[in-house]
């Protein structure tokens, strides 16, 4: 496949083996096993790799898709409101959103406006841009949508769980304790251990559309 080919096309259930070994993409399954193929990023050990989805680059049917699935796991816990981790998680959080049946959503930055204030910010790191300090901040003007409100926070991918933990301290920063946390992707079992870390009872919240493995290359150079 080429790509941008990737993302584009959610297929029938038993598309493609799900049992591996596999070459160039992984056929992550939804829970009525339809699937989508995701591109193999190999780690920088070379012997490892993962699953990856881009989802602003997502064809829209995909994104619907996703969306849909898990509006239909978290409407009933009926949240009031969603709550979108940057960059790509807003992308989902807008989608699920109206799924929900809500008119809006509020959407956590990194881009701090001139009336940010930064006792309403926390650090964040990103497994994608690893290099760049950013802060997460929460536009003060939107905490009267989600104070004392049922609350989702969510994220396109939860993969080292750095993301997560930074959007869920900003919220216990204002006195908001989401009721879900909500993802199109939970990739390998990496983030169990940075949300166990900060609060264990954080992981029970968690619920994701698709859930990828860690892949190992074989001798035959493949991935299983």
């Amino acid at each position: 496949m080429q790509p941008h080919a990737f993302w584009q096309e959610v297929h029938p259930p038993a598309s493609f083996p799900d049992d591996g070994p596999f070459e160039t993409f992984y056929p992550a399954r939804f829970a009525d096993g339809r699937q989508l193929r995701l591109p193999i990023r190999p780690l920088p050990d070379g012997r490892h790799a993962l699953a990856s989805l881009i989802i602003n680059q997502a064809g829209f049917a995909v994104v619907e898709a996703l969306a849909k699935d898990l509006a239909e796991r978290i409407a009933p816990l009926q949240p009031d409101v969603v709550v979108g981790l940057p960059t790509l998680g807003l992308t989902l959080a807008a989608a699920f959103a109206r799924h929900l049946g809500h008119t809006r959503y509020v959407p956590l930055g990194t881009s701090r406006k001139f009336w940010y204030e930064e006792t309403l910010s926390v650090p964040l790191t990103s497994i994608t841009t690893p290099e760049q300090a950013k802060r997460l901040y929460v536009d003060p003007r939107m905490l009267p949508l989600i104070e004392g409100r049922r609350v989702v926070l969510v994220d396109d991918v939860i993969s080292s769980g750095s993301s997560i933990v930074a959007g869920l301290r900003l919220l216990d920063t204002v006195g908001v304790a989401p009721i879900a946390i909500g993802a199109a992707m939970l990739q390998s079992t990496r983030w169990h251990a940075a949300l166990d870390a900060a609060d264990p009872a954080w992981r029970t919240l968690v619920h994701g559309v698709l859930e990828t493995p860690m892949l190992t290359k074989g001798t035959d150079g493949r991935w299983q």
